[in-house]
């Protein structure tokens, strides 16, 4: 739900990067299921023409990848280029809480805090990354390590979808107006385990 509250926040011209869980983002974002299906299966019909797979998803503005953390400092790019040219666009990406982990993000939030850059990083916390539970990786608060760089938070959930859809539009408005990057960290949950092979 969190792409949702995304996608329907943003505008025609601002950049999305997901991540190797994108699907629902990608489908959030243009409703294209057979494109989707056809790629995830390596057809030609599919939105890559089947070249790009699961986690490798490119359409128009829309980008995924499936290196953790590494889609960060890619939208910060696309971020400045969109300053730059003055378009008026901001650039998003998603991350989860396992992301935390990857310096790549730090050196973004740092970069782009120092210029200004309209990005806006939405952190979906499902309080796992892949099978470590966050109990025993993660100290301190999440919207803390942002802050820390000057960057301001928001914070939601998904059980209260009104909400969310009203303040990630709100989020959404602030990195436009401000040209400031904005973290917003979303709680969620997880249906199932992330693969066969998780001992929990």
């Amino acid at each position: 739900f969190v792409g949702v509250a995304v996608a329907q926040a943003l505008q025609e011209h601002d950049c999305v990067f997901s991540n190797h869980r994108g699907h629902g983002h990608y489908l959030a974002r243009f409703g294209d299921v057979e494109g989707l299906i056809g790629e995830v299966m390596g057809k030609a019909c599919g939105v890559c023409a089947g070249r790009g797979g699961s986690q490798h998803l490119q359409r128009d503005t829309y980008f995924s990848n499936g290196i953790q953390g590494g889609i960060v400092p890619v939208t910060a790019g696309l971020a400045l280029a969109n300053k730059c040219r003055n378009t008026g666009a901001i650039a998003a990406c998603f991350i989860g809480d396992g992301t935390l982990g990857q310096g790549a993000l730090y050196e973004t939030m740092n970069m782009a805090s120092k210029w200004d850059l309209p990005l806006l990083i939405v952190c979906e916390n499902n309080l796992f990354a892949q099978s470590t539970s966050q109990t025993q990786t993660l100290a301190g608060d999440i919207t803390a390590r942002a802050e820390a760089f000057g960057i301001e938070t928001a914070h939601s959930n998904t059980w209260q979808w009104t909400s969310l859809m009203d303040e990630m539009a709100a989020t959404v408005d602030q990195v436009r107006s401000s040209s400031r990057p904005m973290f917003h960290r979303v709680d969620t949950f997880r249906l199932m385990a992330h693969s066969k092979g998780d001992d929990n």
